[in-house]
């Protein structure tokens, strides 16, 4: 089976810590909200402690141009994304030696935030020694749930193609896409959970020699995937988009949304694959907020400890969309599992839709 070798980060500059979150969105959203302090109780009650961004906060206090802001996106795509590739294939925690770019065989590029045409990846591998026939798939408009996508679509490709190495590179710079003069909940409630965050994760099909390139004992092979879309759920989350850029969508809805429609969508797919929830030993979920992992816990009746690496993951860096799967798969792989334990890793994203792997430590 394919296997996962190597996942590292590219933190943005700007740490942003949530009381310069709440006081931001107090300035910004006090005149329009009579109840602003009650409202601002979902920054405190979050449990995000701080998060990262691309910008000083004091550029989110001006006006900026969706042409201005989609620049920016690009430029900050092409340098945080080149420092997580470097870091992934230079990753000494995960590898035995370096894997150099010329060993690339393709590169699926997860994004929402942000639009080129090039695609991101191309910019990049005109900076760095990718082979001129390195593959190229760019995916847009998975949100959260690209990342756990992006890992799916290079389990595929691997299995397709068994000697190759895959990169799947997630850069969300959520930030960019703040809109200052709109003054909905679903803003409001964005401006306290969402955050910038860039992750790069190596793939090697099963022809690949691993033993040889795995600095750790054990590794994660994806054993299998599913990608399910829930009908008529189209306003549930997303972007509404406008001159003036990406609006969010945000509905108060989700986590009640998840807590009914989860567990059946996790136990059809371990069925298919012969195993129960109990047989799980490592919850690899992506937190989309405090909320969404409750409803994880209610929904499929497993305990708080099972999330807990989920939760540091959203109080150390927020909800970085796609990316964010992938900061918490790198922190299960770090620790490292027992040889045969088995991994769920899910992700929930706009359509409204789930990503689900099952992956095997061995």
């Amino acid at each position: 089976m394919p296997t996962i070798l190597s996942v590292a980060e590219a933190v943005p500059e700007f740490e942003i810590r949530q009381e310069q979150a709440i006081d931001f969105a107090r300035e910004l959203f006090s005149e329009r909200f009579k109840d602003i302090e009650r409202l601002l109780k979902a920054f405190q009650n979050g449990q995000i402690e701080k998060r990262h961004i691309v910008k000083d906060i004091v550029w989110y206090r001006e006006d900026h141009s969706f042409g201005v802001k989609n620049n920016a996106y690009i430029e900050s795509a092409v340098t945080l994304g080149m420092r997580a590739i470097e870091a992934c294939l230079k990753n000494e925690i995960f590898l035995t030696r370096e894997i150099h770019c010329e060993e690339i065989d393709a590169i699926f590029y997860i994004s929402t935030t942000g639009m080129a045409t090039p695609s991101v990846e191309a910019r990049i591998m005109n900076l760095m020694p990718f082979r001129e026939d390195t593959k190229r798939i760019p995916i847009w408009g998975l949100g959260c749930a690209g990342g756990a996508a992006g890992l799916s679509r290079a389990f595929e490709y691997c299995n397709a193609c068994p000697d190759s190495k895959v990169l799947v590179l997630s850069v969300e710079l959520c930030s960019l896409t703040f809109q200052r003069n709109d003054f909905s909940k679903s803003n409001l409630i964005g401006t306290s959970l969402f955050a910038d965050g860039v992750a790069c994760a190596l793939i090697c099909g099963n022809e690949v020699n691993v033993e040889n390139l795995s600095a750790k004992k054990t590794v994660p092979a994806i054993i299998n995937t599913q990608s399910t879309l829930m009908p008529d759920s189209l306003d549930v989350m997303g972007w509404d988009i406008r001159d003036q850029g990406l609006f969010v969508v945000f509905s108060r809805d989700i986590p009640s949304i998840i807590e009914e429609w989860l567990k059946p969508n996790v136990s059809k797919f371990l069925n298919e694959n012969g195993l129960k929830l109990a047989e799980i030993d490592h919850f690899i979920a992506h937190p989309g907020g405090k909320k969404v992992i409750e409803a994880y816990i209610k929904s499929l009746g497993i305990p708080v400890s099972m999330t807990d690496i989920s939760l540091d993951v959203l109080k150390q860096f927020g909800n970085m969309s796609s990316a964010t799967i992938l900061y918490v798969l790198r922190r299960f792989m770090e620790i490292g599992g027992e040889e045969g334990s088995y991994g769920l890793c899910t992700a929930l994203g706009p359509g409204f839709s789930s990503e689900l792997l099952l992956l095997k430590w061995g």
